[in-house]
């Protein structure tokens, strides 16, 4: 787990800090909330593994009431997409290759991520008496939610060395390859711990899958006019 949390800490790095006082309220809670989340996911193991049980289930019921927040701060922050579509379309030159559709299909991939994410937390719940499926379920929310972390952090380094070809980038290149980078995370953990087959594995993997298809979704007149109307502001 400590190498899905440097991942995930080098790929939001220049995205949170580079812009540390301008983040919106909801944005540091989201942050501290997720990175909390991960390190509850490295000391738990810790805990069971060293006789500490009682402190385990104490943290649980803590790590329980933090996954709730890392949910809930990723959906209330939502119409935030919603209103970067509008400033995407009035000003085109600033935003250059972010067009509406990226930030609409990102809404998209959002929702689907954190509705696994919850069900995962909940399978967890369910088998809390059984170590090995308990913990492959929380597991998985690392690569459940992983991409948007590493995906902006991948995708700030390809469009500096293509800036020159502004607005001229494949935005969805850095994309594929930073979902290609967590499902193989995912298969080589699931193969070391013998999960590959196991149900969490299969629900972190689809997730990864669904977001290849981030651009079609995104430019899809039906999602776009949907969203507008659910999620407001």
């Amino acid at each position: 787990m400590v190498l899905p949390m440097l991942v995930m800490q080098l790929g939001i790095f220049r995205d949170y800090w580079g812009d540390f006082s301008e983040n919106a309220w909801a944005v540091h809670i989201h942050y501290w909330t997720g990175t909390t989340w991960y390190i509850y996911l490295i000391i738990q193991p810790y805990f069971v593994t060293h006789g500490q049980i009682s402190r385990h289930r104490t943290n649980g019921i803590i790590g329980m009431f933090l996954a709730g927040g890392v949910c809930l701060t990723a959906l209330s922050m939502m119409n935030r997409d919603i209103v970067t579509t509008k400033k995407a379309l009035e000003m085109p030159e600033q935003f250059g290759p972010f067009q509406p559709w990226f930030f609409f299909g990102v809404t998209v991939v959002e929702i689907v991520m954190m509705t696994a994410f919850g069900y995962a937390v909940i399978k967890s719940i369910i088998h809390r008496k059984e170590i090995e499926n308990h913990a492959w379920w929380l597991i998985s929310t690392v690569f459940i939610i992983m991409m948007p972390a590493l995906g902006r952090g991948i995708q700030n380094v390809y469009v500096g060395m293509h800036i020159k070809e502004w607005p001229n980038i494949d935005i969805m290149l850095p994309i594929y390859f930073t979902q290609v980078m967590i499902m193989g995370m995912l298969l080589l953990g699931a193969w070391k711990y013998g999960k590959l087959k196991h149900p969490a594995t299969y629900l972190a993997l689809g997730v990864n899958l669904f977001i290849f298809l981030l651009e079609p979704i995104g430019k899809s007149e039906n999602v776009q006019g949907f969203l507008k109307e659910v999620i407001k502001g």
